[in-house]
């Protein structure tokens, strides 16, 4: 009944939200629905209230400096592991950063990573989720004023922390890593570490999601108010893309179709598809203008990877002085945050994560077949590793939409679709038998 149902499913046309498939997995439904925002907003006033998380900020006071919010952390972090029966394990992952911009000295610092063991030993697949704990004022180097950092960015490590929460309770076939980062503020320190130390250590990342300043709905300049909107950033072309690569791309028009990209769209069609009153927008940038991020260590080292982000910022908020001029408030304190707000980017992230890692891995080797002049168009591929899917959804959109439009549902490792590849673009993703589908894979030019 599953497989019949599934197959119904697939045939559905895309709509302009990109909501497509509206089957719901109720355990995950259930995940969803346990994120609590008085939890998110309970971890943020604690993080504000250590003063200043400031990356060179004081590591000996118990109650004060980035020190006592770093082990607050991890002590919460094993709170939650408690209920893993053993499949989560909390350390901190330690590194010297040498003298540099923003760094004054050689400064021991301390990401901390909540690492829930996939169950299926022979997947090797890891998914993370990050937030940063650091906090700043004005002044980039003043380590002593206070530094709430309520929403940049307490809220993405509550967000971080919440999922930990809810998902510890439960188990995946591949691996999720809660991970709350030092050192964004004085330059992507912190993710930097572990991107550099996933890529020599082998770390099969397959995707990776950075929550920063996701917990403000009110843009001061523009007065407008927006609860239920959020933006995802995404590269358009891989940091690590080769000159071959690059001469793909020109040749098929790949230029919106990179793994980034591709995971903006499941984020987009997955999340909506949970969380009710969300509007998920995409946009074709890394990250905004002047700023930067913790997912960009990720894309630099060549794993899939986008930034979460609110859909207004408060300047009068971020990185600002706690103080009152001409009547106007400035500074990130935890009393102008919208919890409720940051409730929803957190069942987001919980409804993609689970999908992805209960999911199949993505197929290998996708291509598409241009030996010769046809209308139709023949995509291969090779069934994924670790967990056999049922089957695989070909996916179709005109060159000029953001979203995939069509879905076919095959259960082999080819497929001949009635459409000319020349007008439209594809994809392939793996999905098992209730409805759980991988990364889609943009194919590659075969004869």
């Amino acid at each position: 009944m599953k497989y019949i149902c599934l197959f119904i499913i697939s045939l559905i046309t895309i709509s302009a939200s990109a909501q497509t498939i509206v089957k719901q997995d109720a355990s995950i439904k259930q995940m969803v629905d346990e994120v609590s925002a008085k939890n998110i907003e309970t971890i943020v006033r604690k993080l504000v209230s250590f003063k200043t998380r400031h990356t060179l900020s004081d590591t000996v006071s118990k109650t004060e400096g980035v020190g006592a919010a770093r082990n607050w952390i991890k002590v919460e972090y094993e709170r939650y592991a408690a209920a893993s029966n053993g499949r989560m394990k909390v350390v901190f992952d330690k590194f010297v950063q040498t003298k540099g911009d923003r760094v004054d000295k050689p400064t021991p610092m301390k990401n901390v990573l909540a690492v829930l063991k996939g169950t299926d030993t022979a997947d090797k697949r890891i998914y993370i989720v990050s937030g940063h704990y650091d906090s700043r004022v004005t002044d980039v180097m003043n380590v002593k004023d206070f530094a709430p950092g309520a929403v940049d960015d307490a809220s993405g490590t509550a967000v971080s922390m919440e999922l930990a929460r809810v998902m510890a309770k439960r188990s995946f076939p591949a691996t999720i890593i809660f991970m709350a980062v030092v050192g964004e503020e004085q330059g992507l320190y912190g993710s930097t570490n572990v991107a550099k130390r996933a890529r020599a250590e082998g770390w099969q990342i397959d995707a990776m999601l950075n929550n920063d300043i996701v917990g403000n709905t009110y843009g001061m300049e523009t007065g407008l108010k927006d609860n239920r909107s959020v933006r995802v950033f995404s590269e358009g072309v891989p940091a690590i893309e080769t000159e071959k690569e690059a001469s793909i791309r020109n040749s098929v028009g790949g230029e919106n179709d990179s793994p980034a990209r591709e995971l903006a769209r499941y984020t987009k069609e997955v999340a909506e598809r949970y969380v009710e009153q969300l509007d998920v927008k995409l946009i074709y940038r890394r990250d905004r203008y002047l700023r930067g991020g913790d997912h960009t260590p990720f894309s630099q080292q060549g794993y899939t990877a986008i930034r979460i982000t609110e859909m207004n910022e408060d300047f009068n908020r971020q990185h600002q002085d706690i103080r009152k001029e001409n009547g106007v408030y400035y500074g990130d304190l935890p009393d102008f945050a919208d919890y409720d707000y940051t409730q929803k980017v957190a069942r987001m992230n919980l409804a993609v994560l689970a999908n992805l890692a209960i999911a199949p891995a993505r197929p290998q080797n996708v291509s598409i077949v241009t030996s010769g002049l046809t209308n139709k168009t023949q995509l291969k591929w090779d069934a994924p590793k670790g967990k056999a899917p049922v089957g695989y959804y070909v996916l179709m959109r005109e060159t000029t939409s953001p979203y995939w439009e069509k879905k076919f549902y095959v259960t082999g490792t080819n497929a001949i679709i009635g459409y000319s590849k020349d007008n439209y673009l594809f994809a392939v993703q793996a999905v098992d038998a209730d409805g759980h589908e991988s990364l889609p894979v943009f194919p590659k030019p075969v004869r």
